[in-house]
C-alpha cells in the first residue's frame, strides 16, 4: 500500500459526510430566507472538511502515543488504522494534523473577512472543541464530555456557523434546527464508546458508556435516538420547519435495524452504521428544505 493510501486512511474520510451535511444544512435554511451563495458554501465545506480531518488525525495521535488506543480496541479491529499499526510515524501525523488545522482556520479566516465576526468566534469555539477533545490539559473526551462535545459542534456550531456565514443574521431557528443533527452525532460517538467499554475502563478514562454500564448506555442510545426524530416532527408542526421535514421518517426503518442489531450485540463497526444514519437522517432534512423553498 503506498504512502498516500495510508494517509488516506489516518484522515479518515468517510466521516467527513457528517460535517458536510451539518454545513449544508445550515447553507439551505439560510436559501429559504433568501441568502445564498455557491462560493461561500465552498468555502465552508472545505474549511470544515480540513479541520475534521486535522481533528481526526489528532484524535488518533493522542489516543496512541496516551496508550488509550491499542490494537485490541474496537476501532483498530474494524478500520485500517495506519498509526498504530506502525505505518506511520507519530510526530508525521501530530505535525501533519497542525497543517490541517491551519488550512481549515485559513478558510475560516477568509470566511471572518468576508461574513464578519460572528463567523470567527463561531470558528474558534469550533476549533477549541477540536484541539482539547483529545489534546492536554483539557482532553474532554476522556472524561465523558465528548458526547457533548461533538453535540454542540456538529449542532449548533456548524449549522448555525454555517447559516451566519450565509446570512449575516443571528438566528435561534438554525440553533433549533440543529438539534436533532446534533443528537445523532452524539449517538454516533455513544455507539463507538459502547463498542468500547471494557477496552476503555481498562484503560482507566471515562465515558458516558462506561459510566453508565452498557444496559443504561443502550437506553440512552434508543432515548437520542427517539429524541431526533421527535424533535423534527416537533418543529414540523410547530416551527420552524414545515411539514416536508417529516421526509426525515423515510429513515426509520435504516434506524429500527439499527437499534434491533445493537440490542443483540454491539458490532465492532456500531459508529460507522450510526453515523450513516445521521448522514441519511441530514439528507433527507435537506431534501425537505429545498422543497420548503422550491414550493
Amino acid at each position: 500500500m503506498s504512502n498516500f493510501k495510508y494517509w488516506f486512511l489516518a484522515a479518515r474520510p468517510w466521516s467527513f459526510a457528517m460535517s458536510a451535511i451539518s454545513v449544508t444544512v445550515g447553507a439551505v435554511l439560510a436559501s429559504v430566507h433568501g441568502f445564498f451563495s455557491a462560493f461561500l458554501y465552498l468555502l465552508t465545506v472545505a474549511g470544515i472538511i480540513f479541520m475534521h480531518a486535522g481533528g481526526n488525525l489528532l484524535n488518533d495521535y493522542f489516543d496512541v502515543t496516551g496508550g488509550i488506543d491499542t490494537l485490541q480496541a474496537g476501532t483498530a479491529k474494524y478500520r485500517p488504522h495506519p498509526l498504530l499499526e506502525g505505518k506511520l510515524k507519530p510526530l508525521k501525523v501530530r505535525n501533519a494534523a497542525f497543517a490541517f488545522l491551519a488550512v481549515g482556520w485559513a478558510f475560516g479566516m477568509a470566511l471572518t473577512i468576508l461574513c464578519g465576526w460572528p463567523v470567527f468566534i463561531i470558528g474558534v469555539l469550533g476549533a477549541f472543541g477540536a484541539l482539547a477533545y483529545t489534546a492536554p490539559p483539557v482532553g474532554y473526551k476522556y472524561m465523558a464530555f465528548g458526547e457533548l462535545g461533538v453535540f454542540l459542534i456538529w449542532g449548533p456550531l456548524m449549522v448555525g456557523g454555517a447559516y451566519v456565514a450565509h446570512s449575516g443574521r443571528r438566528d435561534i431557528k438554525p440553533v433549533l434546527v440543529s438539534l436533532p443533527l446534533g443528537i445523532l452525532v452524539a449517538q454516533t460517538l455513544l455507539a463507538n464508546n459502547m463498542r468500547d467499554i471494557e477496552h476503555d475502563t481498562g484503560r482507566g478514562f471515562k465515558t458516558v458508556a462506561n459510566l453508565l454500564g452498557e444496559t443504561a448506555s443502550l437506553t440512552l442510545y434508543l432515548l437520542l435516538m427517539v429524541l431526533a426524530y421527535a424533535a423534527v416532527a416537533f418543529m414540523a408542526f410547530l416551527g420552524p420547519l414545515t411539514r416536508w421535514s417529516l421526509l426525515v421518517f423515510l429513515s426509520v426503518p435504516l434506524a429500527v435495524r439499527l437499534l434491533h442489531e445493537m440490542r443483540k450485540g454491539v458490532p465492532e463497526n456500531a459508529d460507522a452504521r450510526t453515523g450513516n444514519l445521521d448522514i441519511v437522517f441530514g439528507f433527507l432534512l435537506v431534501i425537505s428544505i429545498i422543497l420548503e423553498a422550491a414550493l
